[in-house]
């Protein structure tokens, strides 16, 4: 029991660490929550956490045949680059000019929240390189289907507990720039500029 609570707990743990630097999902759930749209962005949140499960599932599963295959951690990096570009033109154009698709997407949340993760394959290679680490340092121990399952369990209730509070502190925020078109632009530039970043790393 004890060992089923510190796979769930480590799990936990790095999930909410790993959430924390700036990305599309919790980019997405501050601008949300700076909106008021609170609602919004804790469906948005839910829906992260659900993508979460099977994207931990994978980098757990196939964790020495990927990190075998450098080719294949350097694919994930372009496609989260243009991911990420992709996204950051959208935001900024529907900011200026939104679309009834766009209000209708940013308007459902959890809708929105699958897209957007399911796009966002990088959390597969972090995951192999956390459970590799782990399992080197023996704290980890995935050798049953409960402890495997506490494990990836944990990553969405970290995941979870981060987009939450990204989303409730937001909104004590929102008050104070409330119809600020900058704040509406701010997500949509710095995904731009990490993708652009990310671009650049994968190319040099």
């Amino acid at each position: 029991m004890m060992e089923i609570l510190v796979a769930f707990l480590l799990g936990t743990f790095f999930s909410f660490i790993g959430s924390i630097p700036p990305g599309t999902l919790n980019l997405s759930v501050l601008q949300l929550g700076l909106e008021g749209k609170v609602k919004t962005a804790l469906r948005f949140a839910l829906a992260v956490s659900i993508i979460e499960y099977p994207y931990t599932w994978i980098g757990v599963e196939f964790e020495s045949w990927i990190t075998s295959s450098p080719m294949v951690i350097e694919n994930f990096q372009l496609i989260t680059a243009v991911v990420m570009v992709a996204i950051g033109v959208l935001n900024l154009w529907s900011a200026e000019k939104p679309t009834n698709f766009s209000l209708k997407f940013s308007e459902s949340g959890f809708r929105r929240g699958l897209i957007l993760s399911i796009l966002n394959p990088m959390a597969i290679p972090f995951w192999i390189g956390v459970t590799a680490y782990l399992k080197a340092q023996g704290w980890l121990d995935l050798s049953s289907v409960w402890l495997l399952h506490s494990y990836i369990l944990g990553t969405s209730v970290g995941a979870m507990i981060l987009l939450t509070l990204f989303a409730l502190l937001a909104k004590k925020l929102a008050r104070y720039i409330k119809n600020s078109k900058m704040v509406k632009r701010i997500p949509g530039f710095t995904l731009l500029v990490l993708g652009i970043y990310a671009f650049i790393k994968y190319l040099f």
